[in-house]
């Protein structure tokens, strides 16, 4: 090859922060660079393994691929040696240099300076090379892409403080060498047997085997007979029986496997059996990752076939509304030597994707059953995720809809609402779910349209946001209710009503005729209609939509992604019990700008932004200025 002379580079701008966040020590735990470490040579293993299923003659030389733990207590070394896929000079300078992950600038910007926060959105990004630097003034990297001849490995070298050199150098064999050259107060790591308790700690779970010098006592002295042993058992953990496996190894292996340092809330371990044979090892983390809200970066699930890594494309294997979802799903029957493309069209595969789907929702029912305080922190973190289940998976629309939870007028402004506790608590002679939206449940809550459900003591479900529009959409009906969103047509009760509220109303009609021929007369097209209602008891009036109606919401969330919507008019409702409203009833007290101002008001209590904010504050001026001389005379 071509001699290629040694560079100093600088880091990209992000990993500077990085390495700068990683020298403040922002891990609490220390040891947590050798689980890094380990992690990433388990990884680079596993794709070895896959290339090697095109590729046999990657793997005959060494059928049995190892990592290996080296310390070298005179010159304060620790290294960490893997036969995996290795990296090219190029790969190398990516990789080490940069951080090529879609989110980079939202990453940064949600770190606050809280070292809890800001270790575990370190740990969720996966950048876990970088924490060599919380325990080393100095890291060494030797690798050679394997396939490529032993002249064309890359040396790179850094000591963290915003640059790196790289070199060619040469490496017997392909795979990787990370050393760490220990800062003076971390030296106490650079012992096999505080290595060896963190690596039973940490990673007993990895398949791989881990290896480590073995030692010998002989007259006192501890002698390295210079053989190597496995440090751990060397057999994938969702492949071990259930009853063999504690809570802290299944901990472990999420650290692992999602490089999250945060415990699990809850996870499922279970090997399904029949015409398709997997295992499945899933996990609900206990805290968002930072690009939760990036539907096109969903590889939280791992597949491997016959324990050899194949992809970690979860769109494949879970649907993106659970792209939440961690873990290893490991198939017997899936075939090796075909492309993921191919297999990512298999008939089995989407077998597996249905079954693990249903599998999670059913741990996700079984937390909600027995575990509610931790569903409602599930809730809180992934709730708006889930809802996109609901148009997204119809097979499973019922199972989701049990899991929502929603903010009502009888949880106190919680969140925890169940749909089959609405249909318990509904009154005698109610055949409908009331909801009623807003931007927000505390902004609905406010809504002038609960006032006769108030009354009644009939519950509403608060929704809000532009999730909970796009949500209702698919919200026809729940074991035989029909939804009902109380801000659309002329609200109908049904045997909630009053028996003589319906001939009142119409006489109200006919009484307020006048004034409501006024108020269509000053308000023009910007309104539908006008008309008396009883659905208020203290506002003087409200807006509602004709039944076929975009909500106002829907419209504004859908105008702000720069979508053209139907024009639709609101309904004016006035309440003839209000004085205001009663007065303008009285010769003479009617002016335009009082219609005008009562439907700017109702307008604002729904959330919406008025046309004309300057001539509401004149019209208000005005009519304050006039009700203080009319007090003056």
């Amino acid at each position: 090859m071509s001699e290629q002379k040694k560079e100093t580079l600088g880091f990209q701008t992000e990993v500077k922060q990085m390495l700068h966040l990683m020298v403040h020590s922002l891990y609490s735990n220390r040891e947590i660079f050798l689980r890094e470490l380990i992690s990433n040579a388990s990884d680079a293993i596993d794709k070895l393994k896959f290339e090697a299923i095109k590729k046999p003659e990657l793997l005959s030389q060494d059928p049995h691929p190892s990592i290996r733990i080296g310390v070298d207590e005179t010159a304060q070394t620790i290294t960490i040696s893997d036969d995996g896929i290795g990296m090219t000079r190029e790969e190398v300078i990516s990789h080490l240099g940069t951080i090529a992950k879609s989110g980079t600038k939202e990453f940064f910007a949600n770190l606050s300076g809280d070292q809890k926060k800001d270790a575990q959105l370190i740990g969720q990004f996966g950048v876990g090379f970088y924490s060599s630097f919380i325990v080393a003034d100095k890291v060494t990297v030797v690798t050679r892409k394997a396939g490529d001849p032993a002249d064309s490995a890359t040396l790179w070298e850094s000591n963290g403080e915003g640059e790196f050199t790289v070199e060619n150098t040469k490496r017997d064999h392909f795979g990787t060498d990370v050393i760490l050259h220990m800062k003076s107060e971390d030296r106490d790591l650079v012992s096999k047997f505080r290595l060896r308790n963190i690596l039973t700690k940490y990673s007993d779970h990895i398949s791989t085997p881990i290896l480590m010098g073995k030692d010998e006592y002989k007259d006192d002295k501890v002698i390295d007979t210079g053989e190597w042993e496995a440090i751990n058992q060397g057999a994938a953990l969702w492949a071990r029986p259930k009853s063999e496996i504690t809570e802290d190894q299944y901990k472990e292996f999420y650290h692992h496997v999602s490089h999250d340092p945060s415990d699990p809330l809850t996870w499922t371990h279970n090997k399904v059996e029949g015409k398709n044979e997997y295992i499945q090892l899933l996990y609900v983390p206990s805290a968002a990752p930072f690009d939760l809200w990036d539907r096109e970066h969903v590889n939280g699930v791992k597949l491997y076939v016959k324990r050899v890594f194949i992809m970690d494309d979860a769109s494949q294997l879970m649907p993106k509304y659970l792209r939440f979802i961690r873990g290893v799903i490991d198939s017997e029957d899936l075939p090796l030597n075909v492309s993921r493309e191919i297999l990512q069209q298999s008939r089995d595969l989407k077998t597996i994707r249905d079954g693990s789907t249903k599998r999670v929702l059913s741990m996700l029912e079984d937390l909600a059953a027995s575990r509610a305080a931790d569903y409602d922190k599930f809730w809180a973190l992934f709730g708006n995720v889930l809802k996109e289940g609901m148009g997204e998976d119809p097979a499973n629309r019922e199972r989701i809809q049990k899991l929502l939870r929603f903010v009502s007028t009888a949880t106190e402004g919680k969140q925890t609402a169940t749909l089959e506790g609405y249909l318990a608590r509904m009154k005698t002679g109610q055949n409908s779910i009331y909801y009623v939206t807003g931007d927000t449940p505390e902004a609905a809550a406010k809504s002038p349209l609960l006032e006769l459900f108030k009354k009644k003591d009939v519950e509403v479900l608060l929704m809000g946001g532009p999730i909970d529009e796009w949500l209702m959409q698919f919200m026809t009906e729940f074991e035989g209710k029909s939804f009902v969103n109380i801000a659309k047509g002329d609200l109908d009760l049904g045997d909630l009503s009053d028996k003589n509220e319906k001939e009142e109303k119409e006489k109200l009609q006919v009484e307020f005729k006048p004034l409501i021929d006024k108020f269509k007369e000053a308000l023009g097209s910007s309104v539908q209609d006008v008309r008396m209602t009883l659905r208020l008891t203290d506002s003087p009036a409200c807006i509602v939509n004709d039944e076929n109606a975009l909500n106002p919401a829907f419209v504004r969330m859908m105008k702000m992604a720069g979508q053209e919507v139907p024009e639709s008019k609101p309904i004016l409702e006035l309440n003839p019990n209000n004085p205001l409203v009663a007065r303008l009833q009285e010769k003479n007290a009617f002016s335009p700008d009082w219609a005008k101002l009562l439907l700017e008001q109702a307008q604002l209590m729904e959330g919406e932004t008025l046309e004309d904010p300057a001539g509401f504050v004149q019209r208000m001026n005005t009519m304050l200025v006039d009700s203080m001389q009319a007090k003056g005379n």
